[in-house]
Protein backbone atom coordinates (compact mmCIF):
# COMPACT_ATOMS: atom_id res chain seq x y z
CA UNK A 1 0.00 0.00 0.00
CA UNK A 2 1.51 3.36 -1.03
CA UNK A 3 1.76 6.29 1.41
CA UNK A 4 -1.34 8.26 0.27
CA UNK A 5 -3.44 5.09 0.24
CA UNK A 6 -2.17 4.12 3.72
CA UNK A 7 -3.00 7.57 5.04
CA UNK A 8 -6.51 7.36 3.57
CA UNK A 9 -7.02 3.91 5.09
CA UNK A 10 -5.83 5.18 8.48
CA UNK A 11 -8.22 8.15 8.30
CA UNK A 12 -11.15 5.90 7.44
CA UNK A 13 -10.24 3.53 10.27
CA UNK A 14 -10.01 6.35 12.84
CA UNK A 15 -13.31 7.83 11.65
CA UNK A 16 -15.06 4.48 11.94
CA UNK A 17 -13.72 3.83 15.44
CA UNK A 18 -14.63 7.33 16.65
CA UNK A 19 -18.10 7.10 15.11
CA UNK A 20 -18.73 3.73 16.74
CA UNK A 21 -17.59 4.86 20.19
CA UNK A 22 -19.52 8.14 20.13
CA UNK A 23 -22.72 6.58 18.82
CA UNK A 24 -22.65 3.58 21.16
CA UNK A 25 -22.05 5.69 24.27
CA UNK A 26 -24.72 8.21 23.19
CA UNK A 27 -27.22 5.38 22.81
CA UNK A 28 -26.28 3.84 26.17
CA UNK A 29 -26.57 7.16 28.05
CA UNK A 30 -29.41 8.87 26.19
CA UNK A 31 -32.01 10.85 28.13
CA UNK A 32 -35.27 12.60 27.28
CA UNK A 33 -33.01 15.02 25.42
CA UNK A 34 -29.33 14.54 24.70
CA UNK A 35 -27.32 12.45 27.17
CA UNK A 36 -27.06 12.34 30.95
CA UNK A 37 -24.00 10.77 32.56
CA UNK A 38 -24.16 11.84 36.22
CA UNK A 39 -20.92 12.15 38.15
CA UNK A 40 -20.21 9.16 40.44
CA UNK A 41 -23.24 7.26 39.19
CA UNK A 42 -23.96 3.79 37.84
CA UNK A 43 -24.25 5.29 34.34
CA UNK A 44 -20.79 6.87 34.60
CA UNK A 45 -19.37 3.57 35.86
CA UNK A 46 -21.00 1.67 32.98
CA UNK A 47 -19.56 4.16 30.48
CA UNK A 48 -16.06 3.58 31.84
CA UNK A 49 -16.65 -0.18 31.79
CA UNK A 50 -17.62 -0.01 28.12
CA UNK A 51 -14.47 1.95 27.25
CA UNK A 52 -12.35 -0.53 29.22
CA UNK A 53 -13.86 -3.52 27.44
CA UNK A 54 -13.32 -1.84 24.06
CA UNK A 55 -9.67 -1.07 24.88
CA UNK A 56 -8.98 -4.57 26.23
CA UNK A 57 -10.41 -6.11 23.05
CA UNK A 58 -8.10 -3.82 21.04
CA UNK A 59 -5.05 -5.12 22.90
CA UNK A 60 -4.35 -2.06 25.08
CA UNK A 61 -3.29 -2.14 28.72
CA UNK A 62 -6.25 -1.18 30.93
CA UNK A 63 -6.44 -0.47 34.66
CA UNK A 64 -8.34 1.49 37.28
CA UNK A 65 -6.64 4.01 39.58
CA UNK A 66 -7.46 4.76 43.22
CA UNK A 67 -10.04 7.32 42.12
CA UNK A 68 -11.89 4.65 40.12
CA UNK A 69 -11.01 6.37 36.86
CA UNK A 70 -10.12 4.29 33.79
CA UNK A 71 -6.54 4.30 32.44
CA UNK A 72 -5.20 3.04 29.12
CA UNK A 73 -1.74 2.64 27.56
CA UNK A 74 0.29 0.60 25.13
CA UNK A 75 1.28 -2.62 26.87
CA UNK A 76 4.96 -1.60 26.91
CA UNK A 77 4.17 1.76 28.52
CA UNK A 78 1.89 0.74 31.39
CA UNK A 79 4.70 0.40 33.95
CA UNK A 80 6.75 3.39 32.74
CA UNK A 81 8.42 5.39 35.52
CA UNK A 82 7.33 8.69 33.94
CA UNK A 83 4.69 9.40 31.34
CA UNK A 84 2.50 11.99 29.66
CA UNK A 85 -1.19 11.89 30.63
CA UNK A 86 -3.79 12.50 27.92
CA UNK A 87 -7.10 12.93 29.68
CA UNK A 88 -10.62 14.26 29.91
CA UNK A 89 -13.91 13.32 31.56
CA UNK A 90 -16.83 11.03 30.69
CA UNK A 91 -19.59 12.56 32.81
CA UNK A 92 -22.00 15.12 31.34
CA UNK A 93 -24.46 17.74 32.49
CA UNK A 94 -28.15 16.70 32.59
CA UNK A 95 -29.60 16.54 29.06
CA UNK A 96 -26.17 17.50 27.72
CA UNK A 97 -24.19 16.91 24.56
CA UNK A 98 -22.27 13.73 23.87
CA UNK A 99 -18.89 15.25 22.95
CA UNK A 100 -18.13 17.45 25.98
CA UNK A 101 -15.35 15.53 27.76
CA UNK A 102 -15.81 12.26 25.89
CA UNK A 103 -14.07 13.66 22.78
CA UNK A 104 -10.81 13.98 24.72
CA UNK A 105 -10.94 10.38 25.93
CA UNK A 106 -11.73 9.00 22.46
CA UNK A 107 -8.92 11.10 20.93
CA UNK A 108 -6.44 9.64 23.41
CA UNK A 109 -7.59 6.10 22.63
CA UNK A 110 -7.24 6.75 18.88
CA UNK A 111 -3.65 7.90 19.43
CA UNK A 112 -2.85 4.70 21.31
CA UNK A 113 -4.50 2.54 18.67
CA UNK A 114 -2.69 4.34 15.84
CA UNK A 115 0.70 3.86 17.53
CA UNK A 116 -0.11 0.19 18.13
CA UNK A 117 -1.25 -0.27 14.53
CA UNK A 118 1.85 1.46 13.15
CA UNK A 119 4.14 -0.35 15.64
CA UNK A 120 5.77 2.88 16.77
CA UNK A 121 6.60 4.36 20.15
CA UNK A 122 5.65 7.79 21.46
CA UNK A 123 8.48 10.17 22.27
CA UNK A 124 7.54 9.64 25.91
CA UNK A 125 5.20 6.96 27.30
CA UNK A 126 1.52 7.98 27.17
CA UNK A 127 -1.24 7.09 29.61
CA UNK A 128 -4.81 7.97 28.62
CA UNK A 129 -7.04 8.93 31.55
CA UNK A 130 -10.86 8.77 31.49
CA UNK A 131 -11.92 10.84 34.48
CA UNK A 132 -15.03 10.85 36.59
CA UNK A 133 -16.90 13.87 37.88
CA UNK A 134 -15.77 17.02 36.05
CA UNK A 135 -19.15 18.73 35.72
CA UNK A 136 -20.49 20.90 38.56
CA UNK A 137 -24.15 20.30 37.69
CA UNK A 138 -24.57 17.31 39.99
CA UNK A 139 -22.94 18.41 43.26
CA UNK A 140 -21.85 22.04 42.82
CA UNK A 141 -18.05 21.57 42.96
CA UNK A 142 -16.36 21.06 39.60
CA UNK A 143 -13.33 18.92 38.58
CA UNK A 144 -14.06 16.46 41.40
CA UNK A 145 -12.21 13.53 39.82
CA UNK A 146 -9.03 15.45 39.04
CA UNK A 147 -9.10 17.18 42.43
CA UNK A 148 -9.34 13.81 44.15
CA UNK A 149 -6.38 12.51 42.12
CA UNK A 150 -4.25 15.55 42.94
CA UNK A 151 -5.23 15.73 46.62
CA UNK A 152 -7.03 19.06 46.38
CA UNK A 153 -10.64 18.09 47.11
CA UNK A 154 -11.74 20.06 50.19
CA UNK A 155 -13.93 18.96 53.12
CA UNK A 156 -16.65 21.42 52.09
CA UNK A 157 -16.64 19.97 48.57
CA UNK A 158 -16.90 16.43 49.96
CA UNK A 159 -19.92 17.59 51.97
CA UNK A 160 -21.66 19.07 48.91
CA UNK A 161 -25.02 17.47 48.26
CA UNK A 162 -26.33 15.89 45.09
CA UNK A 163 -28.88 17.97 43.20
CA UNK A 164 -31.21 14.97 42.96
CA UNK A 165 -30.99 12.72 46.03
CA UNK A 166 -29.44 15.29 48.42
CA UNK A 167 -26.76 12.80 49.56
CA UNK A 168 -23.22 14.04 50.13
CA UNK A 169 -20.55 13.72 47.45
CA UNK A 170 -18.43 11.62 49.82
CA UNK A 171 -21.24 9.04 50.05
CA UNK A 172 -21.46 8.77 46.27
CA UNK A 173 -17.68 8.36 46.02
CA UNK A 174 -17.78 5.57 48.62
CA UNK A 175 -20.57 3.86 46.65
CA UNK A 176 -18.30 4.00 43.58
CA UNK A 177 -15.65 2.04 45.49
CA UNK A 178 -13.17 4.77 46.35
CA UNK A 179 -11.14 4.43 49.57
CA UNK A 180 -11.74 7.85 51.08
CA UNK A 181 -8.95 7.98 53.67
CA UNK A 182 -6.45 9.68 51.35
CA UNK A 183 -9.14 11.86 49.79
CA UNK A 184 -10.26 13.16 53.18
CA UNK A 185 -6.63 13.74 54.17
CA UNK A 186 -5.99 15.81 51.04
CA UNK A 187 -3.36 13.37 49.76
CA UNK A 188 -2.90 12.68 46.02
CA UNK A 189 -4.25 9.35 44.78
CA UNK A 190 -1.48 9.16 42.18
CA UNK A 191 2.25 9.92 42.24
CA UNK A 192 2.26 13.34 40.60
CA UNK A 193 6.06 13.30 40.27
CA UNK A 194 5.71 10.58 37.63
CA UNK A 195 3.52 12.73 35.36
CA UNK A 196 5.64 14.58 32.79
CA UNK A 197 2.71 16.60 31.44
CA UNK A 198 -1.07 16.64 31.08
CA UNK A 199 -2.72 17.19 27.68
CA UNK A 200 -6.47 17.52 27.16
CA UNK A 201 -8.47 17.69 23.93
CA UNK A 202 -11.90 19.30 24.30
CA UNK A 203 -14.63 20.76 22.14
CA UNK A 204 -14.66 24.54 22.08
CA UNK A 205 -17.63 25.75 24.07
CA UNK A 206 -17.94 29.09 22.30
CA UNK A 207 -18.11 30.39 18.71
CA UNK A 208 -14.54 31.57 18.02
CA UNK A 209 -13.33 28.67 15.86
CA UNK A 210 -16.63 28.67 13.95
CA UNK A 211 -16.20 32.39 13.31
CA UNK A 212 -12.61 32.00 12.16
CA UNK A 213 -13.38 28.88 10.10
CA UNK A 214 -10.66 26.86 11.83
CA UNK A 215 -11.04 23.23 12.96
CA UNK A 216 -8.51 23.26 15.79
CA UNK A 217 -6.65 25.53 18.21
CA UNK A 218 -4.28 25.30 21.12
CA UNK A 219 -5.21 27.00 24.39
CA UNK A 220 -3.27 29.75 26.13
CA UNK A 221 -4.94 29.60 29.52
CA UNK A 222 -8.07 28.56 31.44
CA UNK A 223 -10.31 30.87 33.41
CA UNK A 224 -10.61 30.35 37.14
CA UNK A 225 -13.92 30.87 38.88
CA UNK A 226 -15.78 31.85 42.02
CA UNK A 227 -19.06 30.01 42.40
CA UNK A 228 -22.04 30.08 44.72
CA UNK A 229 -24.52 27.32 44.11
CA UNK A 230 -27.21 29.13 46.11
CA UNK A 231 -27.42 32.70 47.34
CA UNK A 232 -30.64 33.56 49.17
CA UNK A 233 -32.04 37.06 49.42
CA UNK A 234 -34.49 37.26 52.31
CA UNK A 235 -37.17 39.95 52.33
CA UNK A 236 -40.70 40.24 53.63
CA UNK A 237 -43.85 38.75 52.11
CA UNK A 238 -46.84 40.96 51.38
CA UNK A 239 -49.87 41.54 49.20
CA UNK A 240 -48.89 42.72 45.73
CA UNK A 241 -51.57 45.40 45.68
CA UNK A 242 -51.66 46.52 49.28
CA UNK A 243 -48.02 47.28 50.18
CA UNK A 244 -46.68 50.64 48.89
CA UNK A 245 -43.14 50.80 47.49
CA UNK A 246 -41.74 52.63 50.51
CA UNK A 247 -42.81 49.80 52.81
CA UNK A 248 -41.65 46.90 50.70
CA UNK A 249 -38.75 44.57 51.41
CA UNK A 250 -38.87 42.89 48.03
CA UNK A 251 -36.09 40.32 47.58
CA UNK A 252 -36.66 40.00 43.82
CA UNK A 253 -36.08 43.71 43.23
CA UNK A 254 -33.09 43.57 45.60
CA UNK A 255 -31.63 40.72 43.56
CA UNK A 256 -32.26 42.74 40.40
CA UNK A 257 -30.46 45.72 41.94
CA UNK A 258 -27.49 43.52 42.74
CA UNK A 259 -27.34 42.13 39.21
CA UNK A 260 -27.45 45.61 37.68
CA UNK A 261 -24.60 46.74 39.93
CA UNK A 262 -22.52 43.66 39.07
CA UNK A 263 -23.22 44.12 35.38
CA UNK A 264 -22.04 47.74 35.49
CA UNK A 265 -18.85 46.66 37.27
CA UNK A 266 -18.38 43.93 34.66
CA UNK A 267 -18.42 46.51 31.88
CA UNK A 268 -15.98 48.71 33.79
CA UNK A 269 -13.57 45.80 34.21
CA UNK A 270 -13.78 44.97 30.50
CA UNK A 271 -13.17 48.63 29.60
CA UNK A 272 -9.94 48.45 31.60
CA UNK A 273 -8.83 45.52 29.45
CA UNK A 274 -9.27 42.87 32.14
CA UNK A 275 -11.02 39.51 31.63
CA UNK A 276 -14.35 38.65 33.28
CA UNK A 277 -17.61 36.80 32.69
CA UNK A 278 -20.53 36.60 35.11
CA UNK A 279 -23.58 34.32 35.03
CA UNK A 280 -26.59 33.50 37.18
CA UNK A 281 -27.97 30.30 35.71
CA UNK A 282 -30.48 29.43 38.45
CA UNK A 283 -33.02 31.94 39.76
CA UNK A 284 -36.19 30.99 41.68
CA UNK A 285 -38.72 31.85 44.33
CA UNK A 286 -40.22 29.03 46.41
CA UNK A 287 -42.64 27.18 44.08
CA UNK A 288 -44.71 26.08 47.10
CA UNK A 289 -45.37 29.65 48.22
CA UNK A 290 -45.04 32.04 45.30
CA UNK A 291 -48.05 33.55 43.56
CA UNK A 292 -48.72 36.28 41.04
CA UNK A 293 -50.36 38.41 43.74
CA UNK A 294 -47.75 37.91 46.45
CA UNK A 295 -44.51 39.72 47.20
CA UNK A 296 -42.16 36.78 47.86
CA UNK A 297 -40.33 36.51 51.16
CA UNK A 298 -37.18 35.17 49.52
CA UNK A 299 -35.50 34.44 46.22
CA UNK A 300 -32.50 32.21 45.56
CA UNK A 301 -29.97 32.36 42.75
CA UNK A 302 -26.61 31.01 41.67
CA UNK A 303 -23.48 32.99 40.78
CA UNK A 304 -20.64 31.95 38.50
CA UNK A 305 -17.84 34.54 38.18
CA UNK A 306 -14.88 33.66 35.90
CA UNK A 307 -11.63 35.34 34.95
CA UNK A 308 -8.15 34.52 33.73
CA UNK A 309 -6.85 36.83 36.47
CA UNK A 310 -6.70 35.79 40.13
CA UNK A 311 -6.52 39.50 41.01
CA UNK A 312 -9.80 40.14 39.20
CA UNK A 313 -11.43 37.24 41.04
CA UNK A 314 -10.22 38.70 44.36
CA UNK A 315 -11.65 42.10 43.40
CA UNK A 316 -14.99 40.57 42.41
CA UNK A 317 -15.15 38.70 45.74
CA UNK A 318 -14.73 42.01 47.57
CA UNK A 319 -17.08 43.85 45.23
CA UNK A 320 -19.84 41.26 45.69
CA UNK A 321 -19.70 41.65 49.47
CA UNK A 322 -19.74 45.47 49.24
CA UNK A 323 -22.63 45.59 46.76
CA UNK A 324 -24.68 43.15 48.84
CA UNK A 325 -24.22 45.32 51.92
CA UNK A 326 -25.41 48.38 50.02
CA UNK A 327 -28.47 46.64 48.56
CA UNK A 328 -29.33 45.27 52.02
CA UNK A 329 -29.29 48.84 53.33
CA UNK A 330 -31.30 50.26 50.43
CA UNK A 331 -33.94 47.53 50.26
CA UNK A 332 -34.21 46.26 53.83
CA UNK A 333 -33.28 42.71 52.88
CA UNK A 334 -30.60 40.22 53.86
CA UNK A 335 -28.34 38.12 51.63
CA UNK A 336 -27.21 34.68 52.78
CA UNK A 337 -24.37 33.01 50.87
CA UNK A 338 -23.50 29.35 50.84
CA UNK A 339 -19.86 28.26 50.92
CA UNK A 340 -17.86 29.87 48.14
CA UNK A 341 -16.24 27.45 45.70
CA UNK A 342 -13.12 28.72 43.95
CA UNK A 343 -10.77 27.41 41.29
CA UNK A 344 -7.68 29.43 40.41
CA UNK A 345 -6.95 30.48 36.81
CA UNK A 346 -4.36 28.35 35.03
CA UNK A 347 -1.85 29.31 32.36
CA UNK A 348 -1.00 26.58 29.89
CA UNK A 349 2.65 25.56 29.80
CA UNK A 350 4.34 27.75 27.19
CA UNK A 351 6.71 25.03 26.00
CA UNK A 352 3.76 22.73 25.42
CA UNK A 353 1.85 25.47 23.61
CA UNK A 354 4.83 26.03 21.32
CA UNK A 355 5.08 22.29 20.67
CA UNK A 356 1.38 22.09 19.85
CA UNK A 357 1.69 25.00 17.40
CA UNK A 358 4.50 23.14 15.65
CA UNK A 359 2.39 19.98 15.61
CA UNK A 360 -0.51 21.92 14.09
CA UNK A 361 1.76 23.14 11.31
CA UNK A 362 3.06 19.62 10.60
CA UNK A 363 -0.50 18.28 10.57
CA UNK A 364 -1.46 20.84 7.92
CA UNK A 365 -3.53 23.05 10.21
CA UNK A 366 -3.21 26.81 10.66
CA UNK A 367 -1.49 27.43 14.01
CA UNK A 368 -3.87 29.34 16.28
CA UNK A 369 -3.89 30.10 20.01
CA UNK A 370 -6.95 31.11 22.04
CA UNK A 371 -8.01 31.30 25.71
CA UNK A 372 -10.51 28.91 27.27
CA UNK A 373 -13.63 30.48 28.70
CA UNK A 374 -14.81 27.23 30.24
CA UNK A 375 -13.00 25.41 33.01
CA UNK A 376 -11.33 22.04 32.54
CA UNK A 377 -9.47 19.34 34.45
CA UNK A 378 -6.27 20.69 32.90
CA UNK A 379 -6.53 23.64 35.30
CA UNK A 380 -6.39 21.30 38.28
CA UNK A 381 -3.30 19.49 37.01
CA UNK A 382 -1.63 22.84 36.24
CA UNK A 383 -2.39 24.05 39.78
CA UNK A 384 -0.83 20.85 41.11
CA UNK A 385 2.43 21.70 39.35
CA UNK A 386 2.00 19.44 36.31
CA UNK A 387 2.82 21.19 32.99
CA UNK A 388 -0.53 21.25 31.19
CA UNK A 389 -1.99 22.24 27.84
CA UNK A 390 -5.16 21.85 25.79
CA UNK A 391 -6.35 21.38 22.22
CA UNK A 392 -9.73 22.76 21.17
CA UNK A 393 -11.92 21.29 18.43
CA UNK A 394 -14.37 23.43 16.46
CA UNK A 395 -17.92 22.78 17.67
CA UNK A 396 -21.15 24.50 16.64
CA UNK A 397 -24.02 25.42 18.99
CA UNK A 398 -21.97 25.65 22.17
CA UNK A 399 -21.94 22.87 24.74
CA UNK A 400 -23.89 21.64 27.77
CA UNK A 401 -26.83 21.08 25.42
CA UNK A 402 -27.97 18.30 23.06
CA UNK A 403 -27.20 20.44 20.00
CA UNK A 404 -23.41 20.10 20.29
CA UNK A 405 -22.24 19.73 16.69
CA UNK A 406 -18.62 18.65 16.47
CA UNK A 407 -17.86 17.42 12.97
CA UNK A 408 -15.93 14.16 13.01
CA UNK A 409 -13.53 15.45 10.35
CA UNK A 410 -12.61 18.32 12.70
CA UNK A 411 -12.21 15.83 15.53
CA UNK A 412 -9.80 13.73 13.45
CA UNK A 413 -7.87 16.89 12.51
CA UNK A 414 -7.43 17.73 16.21
CA UNK A 415 -6.52 14.11 17.00
CA UNK A 416 -3.85 14.28 14.29
CA UNK A 417 -2.39 17.34 16.01
CA UNK A 418 -2.33 15.46 19.31
CA UNK A 419 -0.66 12.45 17.71
CA UNK A 420 1.98 14.65 16.03
CA UNK A 421 2.70 16.32 19.37
CA UNK A 422 2.98 13.03 21.28
CA UNK A 423 5.29 11.58 18.65
CA UNK A 424 7.71 14.49 18.33
CA UNK A 425 7.16 17.30 20.85
CA UNK A 426 5.97 15.83 24.16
Amino acid sequence: MNAPAAATHQLESDLEIAKELFETIAERTSDVQGVSRPAYSKIETETLAFLKSFAEAAGLAVWEDAGCNANFALQADKMADRFVVVGSHVDSVPFGGNFDGLAGVVAGLLCLLRAKRDRVQFRKPVHVLALRGEESAWFGPCYIGSKALTGSLTPSELAARHSGDDRELAEHMIDTGIDMDKVRAGLPLVDLSRIEAYLELHIEQGPLLIGRDLPVATVSGIRGNIRHRQVVCIGEAGHSGAVPRAYRKDPVLAMADLFVRLDESWQTILNKGDDLVLTSGIVSTDPEKHAISRIPDSVSFSLDIRSQSAKTLDEMHQLLAAEMRQVEKDRGVKFKLDTEMRVEPARCDQEMVSGLLSAMDRAGEEPFVMPSGGGHDAAVFASAGVPSAMIFVRNANGSHNPQEAMDLSDFIAATNVMYEYLMRDS
